[in-house]
């Protein structure tokens, strides 16, 4: 049976008349529209929008030689809509006579869209129809156009003010308002009373790679590629669409997820932050540490060509430059490996420091943990290890009170906050104040976490960590010259600030908090230490303190003084060290 269209043609032919041409525009707004339908991947909307708009076609005695379909496509914005741009851009190369559409709200959602259209259409002598709507070149077809127009406009702007609504109301309660990151997938199900209800749970096959990607990223032994190569190699793909297949992470959507708060469990819509009622993949502290790593690092990361165990511990003593490792060949082929100044060599100095080889400085560090081990006696020992319990004692009492404080003090914030959210539940404080004061209050409690989080470092898991120090210096050169390259750059890293070279016989320590402290000499130590000195430099009998220079009369000060014993940050864990150093004590 001939279709519509093939009897408009033959009855154009019989009547000897040229046919009009025509162009369809078909377009649905959600790409669940689009896919929806029996296994057809354009779903129904558009087959029966392409069959009535071509029966229309056929009724005006035309023929559609072009279709243009965009699939998913919000009405509101035209730039976005690659179709509709091609079909015009395709109208000012062919001679068509019509633009067929199903409704009006197809073309345009707004009347600044729509009359932009129409005056283009208009431009090219090309007439718009309707299969739906009797729009025409007549006053009342325009009349009825422009009231359409406006009523397509009104119709979105509403409709977007009640989603945003909902949406809004959906992340107060916690609920997640759009697709789920990775890690977690979107659940559809029915209750028993037949209602939609949508959930997030996590996704087994991906959520652990997600938790092993933060504790990992947060150790700072990792860059984003080693960590992309690394999720990579353990198999963690992203979800793939119809459109985009899965496939590995790339180092942006790895950051993406690192900074999405969402993995701690907090759901954020229009800058705000709720909590949320997923599960969350990672706790507060470790997510905090990822962002200050990721913020230390905002200037890049970059892999080292010509790696080794001293290269960021070394410097020019002359100039203050590091040094980098240079692979110098002869002629014969022979590689001989130099440790150079970088200022020299990059000649933004006058440094005049001549290359060392590199097994030259070696030996000179060695013989810096063997001046360590030769200052360190059993009796010094003893009298550090005196002067920290009875300086633990003090700390005791004053990190008890600061606790209560703290404990206290995050009370009352968390009160704050939670009236806060009330308030705005209420719709008593505008958004914009509630983003400041959110932001002001969640600022005020990470610094309040961080606090805490000094405080509840265990004293006696202190003590133990600086007598496990005490471990190293006695025990740091036989342990050094056995370890591997690896644990030899964290030894160095935990003992030295830095190691300036002046050539290949002399070089000059710099030891970092605590080692600085307790290797001071037993004497500088009990002037340092000793409770019973008065502050005017005499002796508490009255006598004057023989043999102390005038700036060595100072007042007394705390042994934790030059190093905070209540900042986690500056005590180095120790414990890492000990598998690979059996010769010290086991203090775990």
């Amino acid at each position: 049976m001939p279709t519509a269209t093939a009897s408009a043609q033959v009855a154009a032919s019989a009547l000897g008349l040229v046919p009009k041409r025509a162009v369809s525009y078909l377009r649905v707004s959600t790409v669940r529209q689009a896919r929806r339908g029996g296994g057809d991947a354009e779903g129904f909307s558009i087959p029966a929008q392409r069959e009535a708009n071509r029966n229309k076609a056929a009724s005006l005695g035309a023929i559609v030689v072009k279709e243009f379909t965009d699939g998913g496509q919000s009405g509101r914005s035209t730039t976005r809509r690659n179709d509709l741009n091609a079909m015009l851009e395709y109208l000012d190369d062919h001679d068509i006579d019509y633009v067929i559409i199903h409704k009006l709200d197809r073309l345009a959602r707004n009347r600044d869209d729509d009359s932009d259209i129409t005056r283009a259409l208009r431009g090219r002598n090309v007439r718009l129809i309707s299969t739906t709507e009797p729009i025409d070149e007549t006053p009342a077809g325009m009349l009825l156009h422009g009231i359409l127009a406006s009523m397509n406009e009104f119709y979105s702007r509403n409709l977007s003010i009640e989603v945003l609504k909902g949406m809004s109301m959906k992340a107060r309660s916690g609920g997640t308002t759009g697709r789920a990151p990775l890690g977690y997938k979107n659940l559809q199900t029915v209750d028993s009373e037949g209602r939609e209800l949508r959930t997030v749970v996590l996704d087994e096959s991906r959520a652990d790679h997600i938790t092993w990607a933060f504790h990992q990223y947060a150790t700072g032994d990792y860059s984003l590629q080693d960590l992309v190569n690394a999720l990579t190699a353990r198999g963690l793909r992203t979800l793939g669409t119809p459109k985009i297949p899965s496939r590995p992470l790339t180092e942006g959507a790895l950051q993406k997820i690192l900074t999405n708060p969402y993995y701690r469990g907090i759901v954020t819509f229009q800058g705000v932050e709720y909590p949320g009622r997923h599960e969350p993949l990672i706790d507060d502290e470790t997510f905090e540490r990822v962002q200050m790593i990721l913020q230390s690092r905002r200037y890049g990361e970059r892999s080292r060509v010509h790696d080794h165990f001293l290269k960021t511990t070394l410097y020019c003593g002359k100039c203050g430059s590091r040094l980098v490792v240079q692979m110098t060949r002869t002629r014969t082929g022979t590689v001989y490996p130099y440790f150079v100044c970088l200022g020299r060599a990059r000649k933004v100095t006058d440094c005049d420091l001549k290359a060392v080889l590199i097994h030259q400085v070696e030996e000179k560090v060695e013989e810096v943990y063997d001046r360590l081990y030769r200052r360190f006696t059993p009796e010094f020992r003893q009298e550090v290890e005196t002067a920290i319990s009875r300086e633990l004692a003090s700390e005791r009492a004053s990190a008890e009170q600061s606790r209560q404080h703290l404990s206290a003090e995050r009370q009352k914030l968390e009160r704050e906050q939670q009236r806060l959210l009330e308030a705005h539940y209420a719709d008593a404080i505008p958004i914009d104040l509630l983003k400041r004061e959110q932001d002001r209050i969640k600022h005020a409690l990470a610094n309040n976490a961080r606090q805490a989080e000094f405080l509840r470092t265990d004293l006696e898991n202190v003590e133990s960590t600086l007598k496990l120090a005490l471990d190293l210096i006695e025990n740091g050169a036989r342990a050094y010259r056995l370890a591997d390259d690896h644990i030899k750059k964290v030894f160095n890293q935990v003992f030295f600030a830095r190691i300036d070279v002046f050539d290949e016989d002399s070089v000059r320590e710099q030891l970092i908090e605590p080692f600085a402290t307790l290797t001071k000499t037993p004497r500088h130590l009990a002037r340092a230490k000793s409770p019973n000195k008065a502050k005017n430099g005499t002796s508490p009998k009255g006598g004057a303190l023989q043999g102390v220079s005038a700036q060595e009369r100072r007042p007394y000060r705390s042994l934790f003084d030059p190093w905070n014993v209540s900042d986690k940050t500056v005590l180095v864990d120790l414990r890492g060290l000990e598998p690979l150093t059996p010769c010290m004590p086991c203090r775990c």
